[in-house]
């Protein structure tokens, strides 16, 4: 059995200096690979939800577990707190002799580009992002792999799947923040609505998102839930009920509001938000999962194998690196003829039949 133990390789006063800038390590045996895997060291840096954020960062760090679980290689984790703690826990990885960091989210894009462009010989994965400049301008670099995932394909089937649930012909969505690895998902979620409409010939409407405006409602971060309550309950008041939050653990606060009306379910992001949160499944219709950890987990296999490279990893429909999560409790209220219609725009979206397009999908 696997424990966590402070990291020991840095000693003494380095070791207080570590706890004093940004997160010291948590530094996790191997498992039982071989000599090779046994010497390379795979870590990761949260962004400020933390690894228990039932999101993206816990799904990186299942990703890194079941990598050092199947591989046999030592890990390390660095959780933020807040965004001053990019750099300083990036730092803190490297110079603990990580072979290998995986970074977790976009705001992480710009420490990362810099720790990089300073530390060439170290390997980097950025989670939903590309490595930037201090400017935010994207830069390519040899060493850093971007994982991004086209939740646009995924986030249309939801969005049909809505329409096609709601009793009230009025769905919605937010976002945490205005960045593409978020607006991606609503893009998506707007044409699935707009693709039942035209099937159907009805006029499902959708609030909080304007595809072509690009333009909607932001909850201004990933971290404070009460702003995700307001949000929900303002869509409630204008009478949709069912919400899509994009906004990592403020979507907990869409629970919230959900919970306290009557007849509103939620379709969860990044993760099975039914497994996630098993006291609202009754709430969660099903999720648009990003399969991070099986991302992450490719990545890191590439490079012990020697085989790391900056092409980036996207994660599609096709390749099983998005998709839907079951319906779960809900299983038994889709109706079968219209699970059949979301499974077969899933298959037209893989042989290329439809084509879900966002400017926001990752290059």
């Amino acid at each position: 059995m696997k424990r966590a133990t402070t990291i020991t390789a840095l000693a003494g006063i380095a070791a207080l200096a570590l706890s004093a800038c940004g997160t010291a390590p948590e530094d996790e045996a191997g498992g039982d690979g071989g000599a090779d895997a046994s010497d390379f060291k795979a870590c990761m840096v949260s962004d400020a939800g933390g690894f228990d954020d039932k999101s993206f960062n816990e799904s990186g760090f299942n990703g890194l577990k079941s990598a050092e679980e199947n591989l046999g290689i030592e890990t390390a984790t660095a959780e933020s707190q807040s965004n001053s703690d990019f750099a300083p826990n990036i730092d803190n990885l490297i110079s603990a002799d990580c072979n290998l960091v995986v970074t977790v989210g976009f705001l992480l894009a710009t420490a990362t580009g810099d720790a990089a462009t300073a530390n060439p010989d170290v390997e980097f994965g950025i989670v939903d992002s590309t490595a930037q400049d201090a400017d935010g301008n994207t830069i390519e670099l040899d060493n850093v792999k971007p994982i991004s995932f086209d939740t646009a394909q995924a986030s249309y089937l939801a969005g049909y799947l809505a329409a096609g649930m709601s009793k009230t012909g009025t769905v919605a969505t937010y976002g945490g923040l205005q960045i593409p690895s978020v607006t991606v998902f609503m893009d998506g979620f707007v044409d699935g609505v707009a693709k039942y409409n035209e099937v159907k010939g009805t006029d499902v409407k959708t609030l909080g998102w304007d595809k072509e405006a690009q333009n909607g409602s932001f909850a201004g971060g990933f971290e404070d839930q009460s702003q995700g309550q307001q949000l929900t309950t303002t869509f409630i008041d204008q009478g949709a009920d069912i919400i899509l939050p994009v906004a990592g653990p403020v979507g907990l606060g869409t629970l919230a509001a959900a919970k306290d009306a009557d007849g509103v379910s939620v379709i969860w992001v990044d993760s099975d938000g039914a497994e996630t949160n098993p006291d609202s499944a009754d709430l969660i219709l099903t999720s648009v999962m990003k399969q991070i950890g099986p991302g992450v987990e490719d990545v890191i296999t590439g490079a012990v194998d020697d085989k790391f490279d900056n092409t980036p990893y996207v994660g599609t429909l096709e390749n099983d690196g998005v998709g839907l999560a079951p319906y779960h409790e809900f299983d038994g209220d889709v109706p079968q003829e219209l699970k059949d219609e979301v499974e077969q725009l899933k298959q037209d979206i893989i042989s290329g039949t439809i084509t879900v397009e966002s400017d926001n999908s990752p290059k």
